[in-house]
């Protein structure tokens, strides 16, 4: 047991810098998983990340003529601004290496703390190999964001406010991994005062340095690593870390991106935050530990490490929670191609939300639709319902774990349809409640056939349509009656350019 981190902790020095954070209690989650699960907001750090900590503790014992030289770090961003922000604390000059994939908000807070940035690669290692090089070339320190005792010693100071913020049991602390830093100086700290406690990482399952290291005894460099949570986006655990983790960490677990996207929402559901994607890891690794071990009445610490995310994220993130949560299902059915059909599939569903309806009309025979059903759980489960879709008689494609048709294959259905006569287009607006689309769908009646349908719920008010429709020319005053009588607004878009170049 790695008990020299005892002391190492206890002298850090981090709060010239670094705050106390609260460990918050989510009451919604710990409902849900009745469990009590407790949130260690390092989100709330000057920096919005714990990486502060250990970059100031590394920096304030250097040797006056190593901060009279200069340091350099490479980092994904979260560290890159721990050690700015220090080195504008201290007055030293600073150089980070960032790959060219960090998102910019982490870039801009990189310069705004005084640091010059160097953009080099397309993930941490390249970078770390260009900051070696530089720090060689320019003597200057090198600020390893993991690898490095006094690092670990400031990370463990996270462990030291959670026992102190906390004095009844504890069941398990679950910690985001990356090069190891924090779960190192956690589970060196806890395990030390307190070894019942249980020391859980959690990694994503296209960036699991740690958990192929503790698998194999020894660490592994990855071939790849996937860049969705930027923050532990690392090819090879930490010498140290991987030493203290061989003998403290009780397991790792590893979590897809569906899984991490609906954390976020959990943890913006309890607190009102948006977590960045290796922010929001601990909390999805506590949800699958919960479901696998069937546990209850324990009390829980994620550890929500950042929140440094680019806004435009946000767009994914939303649309994959439902699917992390289980709580959408996302499926190509078959229905034939008549009038009335829309209805008498919508009627199968029953009053299940529909998330998504898009289709594009390709022959008279059947007509294939991508269509994304909530799961609640009042309802039958996801293969209840393919079930009860394929005795109803339509053919059915489970594609919620389909990664291209999540991605891509959702945003690219339609195109030309060939042989369509007399089609018009209309968007329409309707308040968004369940049953809403049946609702349409069955006042528009099977009179008419249509020939294009794309409908996605954004979380608004208004559920947002666009519908092709064949009417012939002399029915069109008939129709646009009947559109009137329909009380729901609409605009007709026939003539809009874009509808002539993709889709007429």
């Amino acid at each position: 047991m790695p008990t020299k981190y005892i002391e190492k902790v206890l002298k850090a020095r981090v709060y010239d810098v670094a705050i106390e954070t609260p460990l918050d209690r989510m009451s919604r989650l710990s409902a849900r998983l009745n469990n009590e699960i407790l949130l260690k907001r390092e989100d709330l750090q000057p920096v919005f990340s714990f990486k502060l900590r250990g970059a100031y503790n590394k920096m304030f014992h250097l040797s006056d003529e190593a901060k009279a030289c200069g340091v350099i770090a490479a980092s994904a961003g979260n560290h890159a601004q721990g050690v700015a922000l220090a080195a504008q604390k201290m007055g030293i000059r600073a150089v980070i290496v960032m790959p060219k994939t960090t998102p910019m908000i982490k870039v801009a807070a990189v310069r705004n703390f005084g640091a010059k940035v160097v953009l080099h690669g397309d993930a941490y290692d390249e970078a770390y190999e260009h900051a070696t090089k530089l720090a060689e070339k320019d003597g200057l320190t090198f600020v390893h964001p993991y690898d490095d005792p006094d690092v670990i010693a400031g990370q463990g100071t996270v462990a030291l406010e959670i026992l102190r913020q906390h004095t009844g049991p504890l069941h398990a602390v679950f910690v985001p991994v990356g090069g190891g830093g924090l779960i190192a100086g956690v589970a060196a700290f806890i395990k030390a005062l307190s070894p019942e406690i249980k020391i859980i990482g959690v990694e994503p399952e296209d960036a699991a340095c740690m958990h192929a290291a503790l698998n194999k005894q020894r660490r592994v460099r990855l071939d790849q690593v996937g860049i969705f949570a930027d923050g532990v986006a690392v090819r090879q655990a930490g010498k140290e870390p991987f030493r203290i983790a061989r003998e403290c960490v009780d397991e790792v677990i590893l979590v897809s991106t569906d899984e991490i996207c609906a954390a976020i929402k959990d943890i913006f559901d309890d607190t009102r935050s948006i977590a960045e994607p290796a922010g929001a890891l601990a909390v999805a690794g506590i949800k699958k530990y919960c479901a696998r071990e069937q546990i209850t009445a324990q009390t829980m610490v994620a550890i929500d490490s950042g929140a440094n995310m680019n806004f435009d994220r946000l767009r994914h993130v939303s649309e994959r929670a439902e699917l992390g949560e289980r709580n959408e299902a996302v499926l190509a059915v078959t229905i034939p191609e008549r009038p009335g059909s829309f209805r008498n599939f919508c009627n199968t569903l029953g009053r299940r939300g529909i998330t998504e309806f898009n289709y594009r009309y390709a022959d008279d025979k059947d007509a294939q639709v991508f269509v994304g059903i909530q799961l609640t759980g009042s309802d039958d489960g996801k293969d209840d319902l393919i079930q009860r879709l394929s005795d109803r008689g339509y053919p059915v494609l489970d594609m919620s774990d389909n990664e291209m048709a999540k991605l891509h294959i959702r945003h690219m259905v339609g195109g030309h349809g060939a042989g369509v006569d007399n089609e018009v287009l209309y968007r329409f607006e309707f308040p968004e409640r369940p049953g809403a689309l049946l609702e349409f769908l069955t006042k528009l009646g099977q009179r008419w056939n249509i020939s294009l349908f794309h409908y996605r719920n954004h979380g608004a008010a208004y559920g947002r349509v666009l519908v092709g429709i064949q009417i012939p020319p002399a029915e069109r005053k008939t129709f646009r009656g009947f559109l009137d009588e329909l009380n729901y607004t609409y605009r007709e878009e026939t003539d809009n350019p874009a509808y002539r170049l993709f889709l007429s």
